[in-house]
């Protein structure tokens, strides 16, 4: 293990780089200052910019360090650190990291944590040689935990009383990815990761009226022509209703296509799992020549693939 440093690492929407003392206004005001951030967090919100400027001055002190990590979040479009993700702990001999991470409540929901902490994990497995990154979020804050989820790792078990934030004594829900999972996924088409965010995107179980639900599952289809159409769950009181990957799937063909390459439905509990019989039957009907070799992912944390012909190897037409 080689112990690099916070150097910067740049995203397709980010800038992940050392903070300065010059960052303190914007600290302070797009994220530090804000009670609801720390809610679930070790330390309190400042109560003035002087507080944001003390912890830059120590953070950027700590830079000397090689095995220090603590990034700003800069956000592209707007030229300014919207949050911090940090190595908070360090195992020198079992080589892991474990990752913290916080950022202003007006950017949450646009999965830019994740974007961050997946180029992490790419960090510290290619360039540092660690063999584990582990995180871990209070279960009453369980948008961190699909954060985690959404990055490939998983989920390990709850620590019952194992930790303190500003809530008191807590539970910590514990996640993590060995080097060897993550270099199994990268071997992987980077297409998967792209379907999860879309259809992560879209997912938002709801209730529209007293007879229909929606979005507690979505899904993300990849066409023959290399194109992804997302859909979501309806769900009624009658037989009106629709599952997400046909909903996805009639998006494509009002779009003019026909061919599926591959497909992935997030299930209301975050996890990915196989179409209903119905939507298989769709794909067989629609695609009756070639619907064997679709691609469906069953697991997407261990990624675990199949094809639509193992699980439907005979058609009864």
């Amino acid at each position: 293990m080689e112990h690099k440093g916070t150097v910067a690492i740049e995203t397709e929407r980010l800038r992940l780089r050392r903070f300065c003392v010059e960052d303190a206004q914007s600290m302070f005001l797009n994220w530090a200052s804000d009670k609801e951030v720390t809610k679930f967090l070790t330390w309190p919100a400042h109560g003035s910019v002087e507080v944001s400027r003390q912890v830059l001055e120590s953070w950027v002190k700590a830079y000397d360090d090689p095995g220090n990590y603590q990034w700003a979040i800069e956000w592209k479009e707007i030229g300014e650190p919207i949050g911090s993700i940090a190595a908070v702990k360090i195992d020198d001999e079992t080589r892991a990291a474990t990752i913290g991470y916080c950022i202003g409540r007006s950017f949450w929901g646009r999965g830019i944590v994740a974007e961050a902490l997946r180029a992490l994990i790419a960090f510290f497995f290619e360039q540092v040689g660690m063999n584990c990154v582990n995180a871990c979020h209070d279960p009453r804050n369980p948008n961190s935990g699909k954060v985690m989820r959404k990055c490939g790792m998983t989920y390990e078990g709850t620590w019952r009383a194992g930790g303190v934030n500003n809530q008191g004594v807590c539970d910590e829900s514990w996640y993590s990815v060995l080097k060897e999972e993550y270099d199994r996924r990268k071997g992987l088409s980077d297409v998967w990761d792209e379907m999860y965010e879309r259809a992560f995107a879209v997912r938002n179980g709801r209730k529209i009226s007293d007879y229909v639900d929606a979005g507690g599952v979505a899904a993300a289809i990849l066409t023959s022509k290399g194109n992804i159409y997302t859909g979501v769950c309806v769900d009624t009181c009658s037989t009106l209703g629709i599952c997400a990957e046909r909903n996805a799937i009639f998006h494509m063909l009002t779009e003019g296509e026909s061919g599926i390459r591959k497909v992935l439905a997030i299930m209301p509990d975050g996890h990915t799992g196989p179409p209903c019989g119905a939507c298989r039957e769709l794909m067989v009907q629609l695609m009756p020549d070639g619907y064997k070799d679709v691609e469906i992912m069953l697991d997407y944390e261990s990624r675990r693939v199949v094809k639509l012909g193992e699980l439907t190897p005979e058609w009864w037409i």
